[in-house]
Parts: C-alpha cells; sequence; structure tokens
C-alpha cells in the first residue's frame, strides 16, 4: 500500500454555525464570492489546516483530501461573474496547498460528475456529449492550474443533497456503466499526462442502470471493461451499503484486476459522529486480514470528517472534543500501515494521548463496540442481507444519522423481520448495563465522561423503542416513551448540545400486518442477484408508480424521506 489518505474538510467548518450541517462538502455557499468573509475564513483555515496535517502526518497518514475542483476551475462557458469567483477562490486555496505539500503530504481533490451553473446548463443543453467534452475540459484546466495535485476523486453515483444551496449544483450524468467507461477512457489519457491519479469511487445510491456498481459484478465488469492504466484507481467502500455495521467485505476487492482502494470511516456517521465512542478498530482489524490476499489494493482512504447530514459538529484533530474520531483514525492507520493487531495499536494511541493505562482504555473502546453493535443496531436484523431493486438494505432501520423512529409503522415491519423480539429487547438491556462500565473507565482515564452519559441517555431510549417494537402495547408503554422523550429534551436542549432527534408516532399504521409481510416477500430479496420478478416489476413498473404518486401527492412520504440528503425518490431512477 502506497496512499494513506484522510480528508481535511473539518477546518472549514470552524466557523459555520449552521445547526444541522452537510459534512459532504466544504460549505462553499457560506463565504464564495463574498470576499471579506472568506479572507477572514481561509485566515483561520490556513491555521488549523497547519495544525491538522501535522496531526495526522504523525500518526502516519500521508495524503490529504479537499473540495472540490468545480469552485476553483474557471472556463468559457461559466457565468463571467462566477469565474471572477473562481480565480478569487484559486488565490485562497494556493496558500492551504503550500502548508499541506510543506507538511510532505500528498494532494487529492474530490469533484462531482457533474457540478453545475445555470450558465454550464444552458451551454450544455441536455446533451451529454456536450457535458462530457465539458468534463474533459475541466479537468485539463484544473490539472493545469494545479501541478502539485496528485490525484482527483470522481463520485458518479450520488449528487448534491435538497439541501446544497450555492452557484454549482451537482447531477447526475452518467447513467449507465457504458457511460462511465467511455468517460474514464476519454479521461485517462489527461490523467497520464498530467502524472496525476484518476480515482474512481464505485459508490452508488441506487439511481439508473450504474446504480448497483457498488456490488453487482457484472456492472462493474462493464464499467471496468478495456480499462488499463497506471493512473487510474477504484475507490470502494469496506462493504456493499454505506458505513455500517454487519457488512461482509465487498468481493471486488478480490476480482477486479485494476489498482483499488478501500474507503474507511472514523467519524461514524450512523453511530453518533464522534459524540460517543464507537470503537471500529475490531471490524477493520477483520477486513484488513482479508485483504492480504487482495492483489491489486494500493492505498486506503479515512474520512475523519466527511459524511451524514447532522448537527453534531466535533471537528477531529482540531479540538479536544474530537478524540473519539481521532482514537478511531489513528487505530485504523496503525492497521493498515503498520499491520497492528488492535491491542498494539490502542497501546501506541494511548501513549499518543498521554493515557498511562492502555488495558483500561482498550477495555473501554471495546465495550463501546459492542454496545454499538448490540443495541444501536438490531442484531437479528442487522445480520439479514436484503436488496431492494439495486441497492443492499441498510442494517440500521430504526436510527438514522441523529434520527431514532418509533413508529407504528417501523414496529410492524420490525416485528416482521425479527424473529424473536423477545431476546432482542434483553439483549438491549444488557448491552445498556455495559455503559455503566464505560462510565467508570472513562472516568479513571480522564476521558470525557460526560460523552458516555450522553451515550447511555440515548441509548437508554433505544432499549425502550425496542420494548415498544417487540413486547404487547399498553397505554403505559407509550407514557414512559414520551416521559423519556422529555426527559431528554430537558437534558439536551436546542443551542446547548447536539442530541438526538426522537420522532414518535404511534397513530395506527394501516397496512395489516399479513399484507406488509407479503409484499416485503415481494419487494426484498435475499440474494444478489436480480429475480424475473425485479425486472418485472421493482425496477420498472414499481419505480414509475412511486415517481408519479410522489408527484402527485409527496405528502405520502414523511418529510425525513424527501428532504433529506437527495430524497427517497432518488433510487426509484
Amino acid at each position: 500500500m502506497e496512499i494513506f489518505l484522510i480528508d481535511g474538510i473539518g477546518p472549514f467548518f470552524r466557523k459555520y454555525t449552521k445547526r444541522d450541517i452537510n459534512w459532504s462538502k466544504i460549505p462553499y455557499h457560506f463565504f464564495f464570492g463574498k470576499k471579506k468573509k472568506s479572507r477572514k475564513v481561509f485566515k483561520a483555515v490556513e491555521r488549523d489546516l497547519d495544525i491538522f496535517c501535522s496531526r495526522v502526518k504523525q500518526i502516519g497518514y500521508n495524503c490529504i483530501s479537499l473540495d472540490d475542483v468545480a469552485h476553483l476551475t474557471p472556463d468559457p462557458w461559466i457565468e463571467p461573474a462566477l469565474n471572477t469567483k473562481i480565480s478569487h477562490m484559486q488565490g485562497c486555496f494556493r496558500p492551504l496547498l503550500d502548508t499541506i505539500t510543506g507538511h510532505g503530504l500528498g494532494i487529492y481533490f474530490t469533484m462531482d460528475v457533474l457540478s453545475l451553473t445555470p450558465g454550464l446548463k444552458k451551454q450544455i443543453g441536455g446533451s451529454r456529449g456536450r457535458a462530457c467534452s465539458f468534463l474533459k475540459r475541466q479537468v485539463e484546466t484544473f490539472l493545469a492550474s494545479f501541478p502539485e495535485v496528485d490525484g482527483l476523486i470522481l463520485r458518479i453515483g450520488e449528487c448534491d443533497g435538497k439541501d446544497v444551496k450555492g452557484d454549482f449544483i451537482s447531477e447526475l450524468l452518467l447513467c449507465t456503466p457504458e457511460q462511465v467507461n467511455r468517460m474514464l477512457k476519454d479521461l485517462l489519457p489527461v490523467f497520464e499526462t498530467h502524472c496525476c491519479n484518476l480515482v474512481l469511487r464505485n459508490w452508488t445510491v441506487g439511481a439508473h442502470p450504474v446504480g448497483d456498481f457498488i456490488w453487482h459484478r457484472g456492472t462493474t465488469a462493464k464499467v471496468l471493461k478495456g480499462i488499463d492504466s497506471p493512473r487510474f484507481i477504484l475507490s470502494m467502500k469496506y462493504g456493499e451499503s454505506d458505513f455500517f455495521r454487519y457488512l461482509p467485505l465487498n468481493r471486488n476487492f478480490f476480482r477486479v484486476q485494476v489498482k483499488t482502494m478501500i474507503e474507511l470511516q472514523a467519524r461514524r456517521e450512523y453511530e453518533g459522529s464522534g459524540e460517543y465512542p464507537s470503537s471500529v478498530g475490531y471490524d477493520y482489524y477483520d477486513y484488513f486480514q482479508e485483504l492480504r490476499s487482495a492483489e491489486n489494493l494500493v492505498g486506503m482512504s479515512v474520512w475523519c470528517q466527511t459524511g451524514g447530514w447532522v448537527p453534531f459538529r466535533r471537528l477531529s484533530f482540531l479540538e479536544e472534543e474530537g478524540i473519539w474520531s481521532e482514537i478511531n483514525s489513528s487505530v485504523t492507520i496503525k492497521i493498515f500501515r503498520e499491520e497492528m493487531g488492535v491491542a498494539e495499536a490502542v497501546a501506541m494511541v494511548a501513549d499518543e494521548i498521554g493515557c498511562d493505562d492502555p488495558q483500561s482504555l482498550l477495555e473501554l473502546l471495546r465495550l463501546s463496540d459492542e454496545v454499538v453493535k448490540e443495541l444501536l443496531y438490531t442484531p437479528a436484523l442487522a445480520r439479514k442481507k436484503l436488496f431492494f431493486r439495486r441497492v443492499r438494505i441498510p442494517s440500521q432501520l430504526s436510527v438514522f444519522w441523529n434520527n431514532i423512529f418509533i413508529f407504528h409503522s417501523v414496529r410492524k415491519l420490525m416485528r416482521i423481520l425479527v424473529a424473536d423480539g423477545e431476546q432482542c429487547v434483553a439483549e438491549g438491556y444488557v448491552a445498556l448495563g455495559k455503559i455503566e462500565r464505560m462510565k467508570e473507565l472513562a472516568r479513571s482515564l480522564d476521558l470525557r465522561e460526560d460523552d458516555i452519559r450522553f451515550m447511555q441517555d440515548t441509548f437508554g431510549i433505544l432499549a425502550l423503542a425496542r420494548e415498544y417494537y417487540f413486547l404487547p402495547y399498553s397505554g403505559e408503554m407509550k407514557l414512559r416513551i414520551q416521559k423519556a422523550k422529555k426527559r431528554y429534551k430537558t437534558s439536551y436542549p436546542k443551542g446547548t448540545r447536539a442530541r438526538y432527534r426522537i420522532k414518535t408516532d404511534f397513530s395506527n399504521f394501516k397496512i395489516r400486518r399479513f399484507h406488509l409481510r407479503w409484499s416485503l416477500r415481494l419487494l426484498l430479496r435475499n440474494k444478489r442477484g436480480y429475480r424475473i420478478l425485479d425486472y418485472l416489476l421493482t425496477i420498472h413498473l414499481l419505480a414509475y408508480i412511486v415517481r408519479s404518486a410522489m408527484y402527485l401527492h409527496p405528502r405520502l412520504v414523511p418529510k425525513f424521506a424527501r428532504k433529506s440528503a437527495m430524497g427517497i425518490e432518488t433510487i426509484f431512477r
């Protein structure tokens, strides 16, 4: 392995005050084209980036990734006023790149395929050919302008969410594996000329025929057909879905003949985003052991800040509150670069953070791993392999980002998918009991006991939710949940610190369990391969019905699903 990459977007969020943050990209709309504000922002960014680079270089990373190509590349098709803003932004970024190279770190930039302005959309006029010509020219211009950049990371299977504001908004340009293949063959000569890496992310959210690129071997083969360049790297998340637990290692690491990178997440977006410990060491060590036989693995990409739409705002490597994500980042690099076991890696991390009791730290992290897997997730559900259309169903259904769903609809769904609900309830309370020991360990180690208490209060709600999901319903249970929700909101009021949103709806979900069970058997499959039924129903007919229904009656879908990220309708494209 040669590339040990970590995302460096954290410094850009220091002065960003919006409550709910889209952590997938630098918030350019906050300062882009605003010279007075951008000068203040970049003065702070440069100072923080120097600290960040020093710390990540010290623990073993050798490359930094930043956002993004669109905001730094002028073009004749872009509106003149925007080109002026871009020119100013180039000047703001050059000292940052000097800071990074001054620490001996490589530089990678991300880009969506394709980010557009109103003027660009007019020039392209809906022509994919003109869009691809612009993309090639954009890459050539960027690499010529910033020769110190080592690579570009292209995202083709997801675009900007519904909350994204600004002059550039990305859209899905490439819909089929053949279109992605043609793009790669068109762009790779440019990268070879500039001695720069083209890193293609296979992350997709199920939209269009290329939407199963993340797991489908046939789609992967079509995308990579005839691709043979020393400058090409395929970047893959460790599993066949997003950064969830209970996922087997993606077998494409052993199938493809091109260079590969594995994507890992230290700031766990679905597990509190660093608000409490959620150790990844044991899972990542298992992945690393499997990857020893992967011949083409050349690097790793660790997300210490990127990912999720959440109010949790701790900054890794820039403030004391980022300790849990920093521990994960440090343990991960020691496993993958130094080939250490978990205990050895944690012992070195203990020394780095001034902890004189590595065994207690190891126990604390081990318990955090267990509690997250046993209570934040529902193991009996998380272990199931389920696919819907082109996506693997997440192993987490009742909790998503910072939302806990205590709905009657979720109750019906969970009772169908989980065979022994009473055992799940008992296991949940056993896991909850382990947090008391975590508090004792944190206190003895002087390691943010309040974070463990927040974890205990939050996970106590999860244990109550399990009772609601799996035990006989009563008015007394509803009252307990409502009182617990009120206490939680009182303990963690808005404006004082981030908290989970506890969404409750005890009103009757009118679809009968028999019909819901029948529908799930029809729509879900437990194998990767598609059934004839999928081609006839879920991929085509159902997609048309859902899109039509959402257009005519948008409130049929909960606001969370309609407004978060790209919106649920995306997976029906």
